[in-house]
């Protein structure tokens, strides 16, 4: 009788029980599955960072489904001037030239889809330390009237932080505005922002 149970004993022991191994493997599933879970319900924080081709951003915008056509400017620190006729210069660019309401119908599926949105967007490339001058021109007019011009200036990397966010408001046909100037450091940041005129557009 002890004969038989010292062998059943070494056969636990030295052996291979299939049903301790299920189990075995069973919990390593549990507790990879658990692991799991942990980095799907945290994953990395990772607010605020923007993946885009820009270091600075320029918004300038005025009220939807409005027929009235404002132009942005701008001048770098070089003195080069970016706007609807010289688009790109150095490491500054407008993206498109937003003419109000006019050409912003497009044919989607057979149907006339109206875009209401009045916005023009500049990126600037690169950190070039110097002063930058953002204007406004009331271009054409359909109705006469008091437009409000938004325009934002945003730092994208590494984090995107707006720099500043005002109102311009454009009287009458042809009037042109400084809406903001300011001056990247040789650090990368927004300094010395204010709203000190001066006419870029030609007379």
């Amino acid at each position: 009788m002890s004969v038989r149970l010292r062998h059943r004993y070494r056969g636990n022991v030295a052996g291979s029980d299939p049903f301790t191994d299920l189990l075995f493997n069973i919990l390593l599933g549990f507790i990879l599955l658990f692991f799991l879970a942990i980095l799907f319900i945290n994953p990395e924080e990772k607010t605020g960072k923007i993946d885009i081709d820009a270091q600075y951003v320029i918004t300038v915008s005025w009220p939807d489904g409005s027929t009235e056509d404002i132009d942005t400017w701008i001048e770098d620190p070089n003195g080069n001037i970016v706007w609807f006729r010289n688009r790109s210069s150095n490491l500054v660019h407008l993206d498109r030239d937003d003419r109000g309401m006019l050409n912003d119908t497009l044919e989607i599926n057979g149907a006339a889809v109206t875009n209401p949105l009045n916005q023009e967007i500049a990126a600037i490339r690169g950190v070039v330390r110097g002063e930058y001058i953002v204007n406004v021109h009331y271009y054409e007019s359909q109705t006469p009237q008091t437009v409000p011009v938004s325009v934002k200036v945003a730092r994208v990397n590494p984090v995107y932080t707006v720099a500043y966010y005002g109102t311009t408001n454009l009287d009458n046909k042809g009037q042109e505005k400084t809406a903001v100037r300011f001056t990247v450091a040789g650090d990368g940041s927004i300094t010395n922002v204010n709203q000190l005129p001066r006419r870029l557009v030609p007379n």
